[in-house]
């Protein structure tokens, strides 16, 4: 069965290939995608190799508060992130460098491409995150001594029939998992019913929301600066936005002018390459724009925030947030990183990738909206009435406050993996 998904994963990049090379999120880095890394690219040291695994940008900001509770369970330890997109290779190089030894691009989950990446980093321990269940790089792992944990584990209802498919045509590669740390009782439940051993399985909450409540920096008020912000204007922050939900953005935001001329609209886009067409959309509908990357000391109705690693710092300047990936199809995104910031936070109908935020805000200083018109109304209401936003935002600040701890409880069941984590075995190269 290994060999049936060894021959089709072959097959299958080589069919992808011409677009992994080309598309934009993943073009880069073809060497380290093929397990080869230049000198002077993996961190060096004969402390514990404790290899971070996160798709994406926000995916490796979920990861980064065990960073931390990690070193103290593994002193001496080498922390090495990996990812699979450009932005999150681009973010933990600027923004994570203090706190890690090192990042690279992830092996294509190749039976060479794997077998060449663990041979060079050499593991302890290798953890992956939320579905990146990749059953070459766990089997290579493995076979090179390592433990293998799944942290802020979720697996869809809705799949759950393609996982079972998938695994009893392959092989199940949730029998070679130490350990998985999922996010809820249900989540737990379902890994369970997919052939994860009930003894591995352990439900310890979601690291993202260790990382929330970041307190005021003195770098606030240069990005104040530099989107052109007048210290007490109201500003309606877009963060996270997808292809297609700027033009219904703008439409709220020009319908609110008349009644709060004082009102700017920040969009935080997703990819940060779409900037120039968000800024064309915003001059068609007749507002000036301005693009932060620009210094728009002279301020625009509209700024578009075109740099990476910068969104969480740009919800402290909000008055009250709309999250996209939320008005399309591609199943929202953190709602609760406004909600820390003490920010009321609004999203649309498509959050089924963050269902357990939703339960956690809704109501509590979160609002979901159906559709653009009932984005204006609520708003227009907040806006009328700031006594009830700051109120919601107070709100979801607590709620967020209550929900940490998963990062500690995380480092605590990794460390149970090895007798004694100070004498892990420190295989990393030297």
């Amino acid at each position: 069965m290994r060999l049936l998904y060894i021959l089709a994963s072959y097959v299958l990049f080589t069919v992808l290939f011409p677009v992994l090379s080309v598309y934009r999120k993943t073009r880069h880095g073809l060497k380290q995608r093929l397990g080869f890394y230049a000198p002077g690219t993996l961190p060096t040291g004969s402390g514990p190799l404790l290899w971070l695994h996160g798709a994406s940008a926000g995916d490796l900001l979920a990861l980064s508060p065990m960073f931390g509770p990690l070193r103290e369970r593994f002193p001496g330890c080498r922390i090495l992130l990996s990812t699979t997109t450009n932005t999150g290779y681009l973010m933990a190089r600027d923004r994570l460098a203090k706190q890690i030894d090192g990042v690279v691009y992830a092996p294509y989950d190749l039976w060479g491409a794997t077998r060449r990446a663990v041979r060079a980093i050499r593991p302890d321990l290798l953890v992956l995150e939320y579905t990146e269940i990749w059953p070459n790089l766990i089997r290579a792992a493995k076979r090179n001594g390592a433990r293998v944990v799944l942290t802020n584990g979720r697996f869809s209802p809705k799949n759950e029939g393609r996982y079972r498919l998938f695994f009893s045509l392959i092989g199940n590669p949730l029998r070679d998992l130490d350990l998985f740390l999922m996010r809820l009782d249900e989540e737990a439940e379902r890994a369970r019913g997919l052939g994860a051993p009930a003894e591995r399985v352990w439900v310890t909450g979601n690291t993202k929301f260790d990382a929330l409540a970041v307190p005021p920096a003195k770098e606030d008020e240069a990005l104040r600066r530099a989107l052109g912000l007048v210290e007490g204007a109201r500003v309606l922050m877009a963060g996270s936005t997808h292809e297609g939900e700027e033009e219904h953005l703008l439409g709220v935001y020009r319908r609110l002018l008349p009644a709060y001329p004082d009102l700017r609209l920040v969009i935080v886009p997703r990819y940060i390459d779409r900037a120039g067409r968000i800024s064309a959309l915003a001059r068609e509908a007749g507002l000036t724009v301005g693009l932060r990357s620009q210094e728009n000391r002279e301020g625009g109705q509209v700024v578009v925030l075109d740099t990476i690693g910068e969104l969480s710092r740009a919800y402290r300047l909000a008055t009250l947030v709309f999250v996209g990936g939320s008005f399309t199809k591609r199943g929202g995104q953190n709602i609760l990183e406004p909600a820390g910031q003490g920010k009321p936070v609004l999203f649309g109908p498509h959050m089924d990738n963050f269902r357990d935020s939703v339960q956690v805000l809704e109501g509590r200083g979160g609002i979901q909206v159906k559709n653009a018109e009932e984005l204006y109304e609520r708003v227009s209401e907040l806006l009328a009435h700031p006594e009830r936003m700051h109120a919601l935002g107070e709100q979801a600040r607590g709620v967020v406050g209550k929900i940490s701890g998963a990062s500690r409880r995380n480092a605590e069941h990794m460390a149970k993996l090895f007798e004694n984590p100070a004498e892990a075995s420190g295989k990393g190269p030297g």
